[in-house]
């Protein structure tokens, strides 16, 4: 798998080369993630994301489907008790229905050829009221970004899709998907931060 190949360099990528986007998704991230709650992360990657998230949730599953990548969140998550680590696809998540408070995607839908599947499958597993955190690179309208992707190509990462801002709120519009509110994270390859509520359990 090209992640197990990638995963001793994403850090590198994520926290040097883009790392002011990075810092930025980090800090909205954590402003909706409180003390009590139960967080699932798909995706997870190398951890980058799961640090932060520990030091303030109640407990935290990060799930990822490359070992390479679990393996690396395993050294940065050491010392946190409240941090379970899983091999899990976000296109099968191995959870039962209305189990977590969070459910976090970071830049991930859009290398899935069914990332439709992915959004089914993370409304499912959050509980009513809760929140579903996807913050997705758009690079179409960035010649940065799409130099970035580009290169990114030749070391094996398969974007599946380019996003625009508009062409990301169109993906959760064709899904019937009500976003409560976007963010831009600015970078060189800018990140769109999607936060969406669950509907509450009606009487």
């Amino acid at each position: 798998m090209i992640w197990d190949v990638l995963s001793p360099l994403y850090d590198f990528f994520e926290t040097v080369y883009n790392g002011k986007c990075f810092k930025g998704i980090a800090e909205e991230i954590k402003n909706h993630v409180g003390k009590d709650d139960v967080v699932l992360e798909c995706a997870c990657g190398t951890g980058l994301l799961t640090l932060p998230m520990a030091q303030i949730c109640k407990v935290i599953v990060a799930t990822d489907y490359s070992d390479g990548m679990l393996k690396q969140t395993h050294k940065k998550i050491a010392g946190h008790p409240n941090v379970t680590v899983q091999k899990a696809s976000i296109l099968d998540i191995p959870f039962e229905d209305n189990k977590f408070d969070v459910v976090v995607a970071a830049n991930v839908i859009h290398l899935l050829d069914e990332p439709e599947k992915a959004l089914a499958e993370m409304k499912r597993v959050c509980k009513p009221g809760g929140k579903l955190i996807i913050p997705t690179y758009i690079n179409k309208e960035n010649k940065n970004s799409m130099f970035a992707a580009k290169l990114l190509s030749f070391f094996g990462v398969d974007f599946k899709r380019q996003f625009s801002l508009d062409s990301y709120k169109e993906f959760f519009v064709n899904h019937h998907v009500d976003v409560k509110e976007y963010r831009i994270v600015d970078g060189r390859m800018p990140c769109a931060f999607a936060i969406i509520s669950q509907s509450p359990l009606t009487p």
